[in-house]
């Protein structure tokens, strides 16, 4: 699927008042709904938080906005059959609001709307900041499932 044709599927819409999906405990309007909207992500870590609730909610316009234009691809895949499950930040180097790079290390949780097949997906992934706001870079991907 192409951006054009995976951005123009209406992507899920959330109350600004609701849990941000990210689970950083903040309400979505003040959190992954904000940068979503078009605000600059101040870290690296937040822009993470906003591409996995992105993925949540079936947004593929913002994952190809915040993806570096050198590294992003053609096409987007979002599966419709599969629901995150959650995201915990395992770690973060760099990425900060005077830095130019950063990397985050995530683990999202992941099953089949059917529940036939769950996962996960472990990643490193590496942000660069251009003209003081944050892009996706590329990852170091460690998908693994659950028993």
């Amino acid at each position: 699927m192409s951006f054009g044709n995976a951005a123009s599927r209406r992507p899920r819409r959330l109350d600004d008042s609701a849990p941000c999906p990210c689970g950083s405990g903040d309400a979505f309007g003040g959190c992954c709904g904000a940068v979503i909207a078009g605000a600059d992500a101040p870290t690296a870590e937040r822009l993470m938080r906003s591409r996995y609730t992105a993925f949540r909610l079936g947004d593929a316009g913002h994952l190809a906005r915040t993806w570096h234009p050198r590294t992003r691809p053609d096409d987007i895949d979002i599966d419709p059959d599969l629901r995150w499950t959650g995201l915990e930040i395992v770690d973060a180097e760099g990425g900060g609001q005077g830095d130019a790079t950063g990397v985050v290390e995530f683990r999202a949780g992941w099953e089949q709307r059917s529940g036939a097949l769950a996962g996960e997906v472990h990643e490193r992934s590496r942000f660069a900041r251009v003209r003081g706001r944050w892009f996706y870079l590329d990852a170091d991907p460690r998908p693994r499932e659950r028993p």
